[in-house]
């Protein structure tokens, strides 16, 4: 079938802003590219270069309303939209085509999510062997990444996890090749627990470390820790639900939140939680706290 693309060209200031939320508009993927045919050289691990010309494509599927696109993502950023152009694109092998450009990414201190189909780069590291398939999830959003982050941060040795909206499993299985003994992941999409399953699987990982549900089939379990990253919206409606999901005095990562709606989140789960001030990267933010005992 045929997709629309919606290019960009944008500085590297840019890049976050109009990923994120493109992502969040409904873009099954966002690419970028040189813009202006300027060379880059291998950089130090502590940094990734960006091209000073960056050029933005976002793809969306082909019914999509590119109108209210443009409109949403005007109304989110304070300047005039960058110079963009809207096309349809014949169809071709996608996956392939990203596979290519999936590079392996080091998270904190101990942990790397590696491409399955690459060599690692540290044998020696905590390294998980990512095949998202058809489900979100590769650390590449600065949401996922923020989480990552936070699991490396945290003493995971004989703790158990639920992860609530585990996509392609990358949250609860990093958190398992980091010591974790047990995860409980949750999604309301089945082929988000299929790939959830064949990464575990993939990971050389026992079945029984992670357990996989519908949301209405989830038992009552209490964790160490909950991480949820899915959109502001529905981490707010989802308050009570997580919060039964955790021990006291365990653990709560929420990501998928844009900064202007973190203060809203934040009161919703301070109700319950003892909350720290936020992490961001880019326009997102990463919130986190300890349920009271």
């Amino acid at each position: 079938m045929a997709w629309l693309q919606l290019r960009l060209d944008i500085t590297p200031a840019d890049v976050e802003h109009y990923e994120g939320l493109l992502l969040a508009f409904g873009a099954s993927a966002v690419t970028l590219e040189d813009g202006k045919n300027q060379a880059l050289f291998e950089p130090t691990p502590e940094y990734t270069p960006m091209w000073d010309h960056t050029r933005l494509t976002a793809l969306f599927e082909a019914n999509a309303d590119m109108e209210a696109v443009l409109q949403q993502l005007q109304a989110a950023t304070p300047t005039e939209l960058p110079r963009h152009q809207v096309e349809i694109l014949e169809d071709k092998d996608w996956v392939r085509e990203w596979m290519t450009h999936f590079e392996p990414m080091r998270f904190g201190q101990r942990l790397w999510v590696c491409p399955s189909w690459k060599p690692v780069p540290d044998p020696t590291a905590a390294n998980l062997m990512l095949d998202p398939g058809l489900a979100f999830g590769t650390g590449t959003h600065p949401t996922t990444a923020m989480c990552l982050e936070w699991l490396d941060s945290q003493d995971l040795a004989g703790k158990s996890l639920v992860d609530y909206g585990c996509g392609s499993g990358i949250l609860g299985i990093a958190a398992l090749l980091l010591d974790a003994v047990h995860v409980t992941g949750v999604d309301y999409d089945p082929q988000a627990l299929e790939a959830s399953a064949d990464n575990l699987q993939r990971n050389q990982l026992a079945s029984d470390k992670m357990s996989l549900f519908l949301p209405e089939d989830t038992p009552r379990v209490t964790a160490d820790l909950v991480v949820a990253n899915i959109l502001a919206g529905p981490l707010q409606q989802l308050h009570p639900i997580l919060d039964a999901l955790i021990k006291p005095g365990g653990q709560l990562a929420l990501s998928g939140i844009l900064i202007e709606q973190a203060d809203a989140v934040m009161a919703t789960y301070a109700t319950t939680f003892d909350m720290q001030p936020p992490r961001t990267k880019g326009d997102w933010v990463l919130l986190y706290g300890t349920k009271r005992v």
